[in-house]
């Protein structure tokens, strides 16, 4: 951690910069976590020019790990990146002294951010999230970058998201509600106190007449499914974008529309079958059609079908990212 709790914001203004990544937790053929595979995937990223990478989030199946997994977890990770880009890791639980003591852990190891979503179950109002965000930020000096998504059972709003960006040490949104007009007020409503992300490139596109710049894409699966190491379109794209390289990144953009659209059409599927659970499964094995290393999801995720893999294949073949089986 390069901060204190006096200058976290100003570190977050300053460094929370391009593309972040959410990386996958592999399991090997056993169901156990894959660690020699942690670490290709982790050089497989860095080797794409991403900034920043996040462990245990959602799309890392920190729901799905023990207790013992997720501090193992936590512990590789900094000697497998050595520095070389920013890193965060999801302390969201419902146990008010195990997040404290993950986040106090994670600020130890010297990871940059500890991420939290709202505690799901009992949490039924906005004040109970703001509360419980405001009870961990009170006892942990690691800057906190709050989660903002339905997949915890709730929403909140811009301005309970204002409120809680009040907090000293509150110095990240990501705002993945997947609704636009929660996103757009984010940014305007809160983006002067802490680093507001979407973490899809739509706000590139509508937040310009608002007047909206967004510095950071925070964080999400695009690099390492849509770039190879010497083709990182899209982590090119973020960082012109993020940047106000606009025309440069606009033209850049059209490389990466044909990805985005078949991304969207499987993303699209598996979330409406699944009734909005993120597609995990779907997820996973794209990254591993780009030879990182995935395995299995676990239950109650539901793996891809063999005619849904054949068909992704397929997909990603004709678009040059993988080849025939």
């Amino acid at each position: 951690m390069q901060y204190g709790r006096s200058d976290a914001k100003a570190w977050a203004r300053e460094k929370l910069v391009g593309q972040w990544t959410t990386m996958m937790t592999p399991f090997t053929a056993r169901d156990e976590l894959d660690e020699k595979g942690l670490a290709t995937n982790i050089e497989h990223v860095l080797a794409l020019g991403t900034r920043g990478l996040g462990f245990s989030w959602n799309m890392g199946e920190f729901w799905s790990l023990t207790r013992e997994e997720r501090y193992r977890l936590m512990e590789l990770v900094p000697g497998l990146v050595r520095g070389r880009a920013l890193t965060a890791f999801q302390v969201t639980d419902t146990c008010l002294q195990d997040v404290v003591a993950m986040a106090r852990r994670a600020q130890e190891l010297g990871f940059d951010l500890a991420i939290l979503a709202a505690p799901y179950i009992v949490t039924k109002t906005e004040d109970q999230v703001v509360d419980w965000v405001s009870r961990v930020a009170e006892q942990v000096d690691i800057g906190i970058a709050f989660y903002n998504s339905p997949q915890f059972g709730i929403v909140l709003g811009a301005k309970a998201l204002s409120r809680m960006a009040d907090l000293p040490t509150l110095v990240a949104i990501k705002e993945a509600s997947f609704n636009l007009q929660i996103s757009l007020d984010t940014h305007l409503e809160a983006g002067s106190k802490a680093v507001v992300s979407m973490p899809d490139e739509e706000i590139f596109f509508v937040g310009r007449p608002y007047g909206i710049h967004q510095q950071v894409m925070f964080a999400n699966t695009s690099d390492w499914r849509f770039d190879r190491p010497g083709a990182n379109h899209y982590v090119r794209f973020i960082d012109l974008a993020t940047r106000g390289n606009w025309d440069e990144a606009l033209s850049l953009y059209e490389t990466i529309r044909p990805i985005k659209m078949v991304s969207r059409k499987w993303w699209s599927r598996l979330v409406a079958r699944t009734g909005g659970s993120l597609p995990v499964q779907m997820v996973k094995f794209w990254g591993e059609l780009m030879g990182m290393a995935g395995g299995p999801v676990r239950p109650p995720v539901l793996p891809l079908t063999p005619g849904e893999r054949d068909e992704l294949r397929r997909d990603l073949v004709q678009l040059g990212l993988t080849t025939p089986a």
